[in-house]
């Protein structure tokens, strides 16, 4: 079983080309309270949804070891439960490799998400905006007009607070708390579109060979390479499981 994990701001959605163009069995999980109600008591930080994700895997796996992809705060959930709980994977995919090197530096948005009083104006000032202008910003960051358009339709107060609680989880990065990174138990792919950018190459590299992980630049996507490049996206994902599947 396959089971894909998303980012931010954005749903499940973003899997269903890729999913539709692979025969392998597959999930696309969504993330509490991103189109989707949080469980009650659910605290919203990266370790919250770090748990909660490892126990959808173990409620859709039936015992088996599942291939994890995961993008964006996917991918860094991703590769906390390659390294933490490993031993539910076959094997693991992820990107923005960069996001848990210990010499990762967020982002300005990502800044303006943590210091309180400013996130949360950030994001009003968002919801406030009309669909039209928040599927311009999509589009401009090369996110398809159909998709953008699902992305902005999605943004709610909800998806805005658990922005928040993920960002201001991490500070100063993900790597204090989830460092330092060790070999994972099973085999892991890093995929660094070339036109990301919120990736660093240099940085993505390194925490490749920590990991033990294969290493692929994606020519011809970017940040969002689920919608850009669906189709290279899968014959990747497809490669990259047929070389384990008599391991």
């Amino acid at each position: 079983m396959i089971v894909f994990v998303h980012g931010v701001p954005e749903t499940a959605a973003i899997w269903d080309e890729i999913r539709a163009k692979i025969a392998r069995p597959s999930v696309a999980v969504a993330l509490p309270g991103f189109a989707c109600s949080r469980p009650a008591g659910f605290g919203g930080t990266k370790d919250d949804y770090v748990l909660w994700l490892v126990a959808e895997i173990d409620r859709v796996a039936a015992g088996e070891r599942v291939d994890l992809v995961g993008h964006d705060w996917g991918a860094q959930l991703t590769y906390r439960v390659a390294t933490a709980y490993g031993d539910r994977l076959r094997s693991w995919v992820a990107d923005v490799g960069n996001s848990v090197h210990p010499d990762f530096v967020w982002h300005d948005f990502a800044r303006v998400m943590q210091t309180p009083g400013e996130g949360e104006e950030l994001m009003a000032a968002y919801l406030a905006t009309s669909a039209t202008d928040r599927v311009a910003v999509f589009e401009s960051m090369g996110v398809p007009s159909d998709c953008a358009r699902r992305m902005a339709e999605a943004a709610d107060e909800q998806m805005a607070a658990s922005m928040l609680g993920l960002y201001r989880s991490a500070v100063p990065n993900p790597y204090a708390d989830w460092g330092p990174l060790s070999p994972t138990m099973s085999p892991g792919l890093i995929i660094d579109p070339v036109d990301d950018a919120f990736s660093e190459e240099r940085l993505v590299r390194e925490v490749a060979t920590i990991l033990g992980a294969r290493f692929e630049r994606f020519e011809g996507a970017g940040h969002f390479w689920a919608y850009q490049a669906s189709d290279k996206a899968a014959a990747l994902l497809e490669k990259f499981w047929s070389s384990l599947d008599n391991r």
